[in-house]
């Protein structure tokens, strides 16, 4: 059986984290032996490090992991090289804040031979204006920065096959902001076949949202210096067209 591995990076998710990892364990527990749900914990300040643990001795499928506080694409990649060195055949990639639903895995993993990667297009968001906002905002900025349309490039609801995944981070910086749009632009730039599905995007299920807009613009100004290094870096190594 293939091999999975479902990455869930999280910090200070304490008043989330149990039901999340409740939520998605059927998922792994139906799959190859070992096949894994892997959470990382990237630094927190409360308890969310302890509660993985725990549940750790209810759920054998489950691997609790920790590292110093990062970010969350840092902690994304960390999650993503852990995978691959473990010897996953597929990578799945949500978050921990309670937003996606499980019952909406079934059709991405039916359609993972065919596509490089089914991803998630989250249509009629509940989380807010500024969430939005920087959707679009990507949108645009991977038109311009990369060429590239991409529907919803940054989709924390991502089915990847792991070779196609491991070519994609040899460009990647270790601890890159934002490195599942990079993996969006990049299945474009190369022409991998890749399949976007609406989705449910409900409001965050608990704790605290810390993105605010000025936040956003500190980021969005950060990642078009990153796009534009990263696209520089493509187009000197031909790596842009590699397949």
């Amino acid at each position: 059986m293939d091999k999975l591995m479902i990455v869930i990076p999280a910090y200070n998710e304490e008043a989330n984290i149990e039901t999340v990892i409740r939520e998605w364990y059927p998922i792994i527990e139906d799959k190859s032996e070992d096949s894994r749900l892997v959470v990382i914990d990237d630094g927190s300040k409360d308890s969310t490090y302890e509660i993985m643990c725990r549940l750790q001795e209810e759920f054998p499928k489950l691997t609790a992991l920790t590292k110093p506080n990062g970010g969350h694409g840092a902690t994304v990649l960390y999650g993503y090289r852990y995978a691959l060195e473990n010897g996953a055949d597929y990578v799945f990639q949500t978050d921990s804040d309670g937003q996606t639903r499980p019952d909406e895995f079934p059709p991405f993993w039916k359609r993972r031979k065919k596509y490089a990667m089914v991803i998630g297009h989250r249509k009629g968001r509940q989380d807010g204006f500024s969430r939005v906002f920087v959707t679009k905002t990507l949108k645009l900025v991977c038109l311009i920065c990369f060429g590239v349309k991409v529907t919803d490039a940054n989709t924390p609801f991502r089915l990847m096959q792991a070779e196609t995944l491991k070519k994609s981070l040899k460009v990647i910086p270790e601890n890159y902001n934002l490195p599942n749009v990079i993996i969006s632009v990049l299945y474009a730039k190369r022409k991998y076949p890749v399949q976007y599905r609406p989705i449910t995007f409900r409001p965050r299920q608990g704790g605290v949202n810390s993105i605010n807009m000025k936040r956003i613009f500190k980021i969005g100004k950060q990642a078009l210096h990153d796009f534009r290094e990263i696209n520089r870096a493509l187009k000197k190594s031909g790596n842009s067209t590699e397949a």
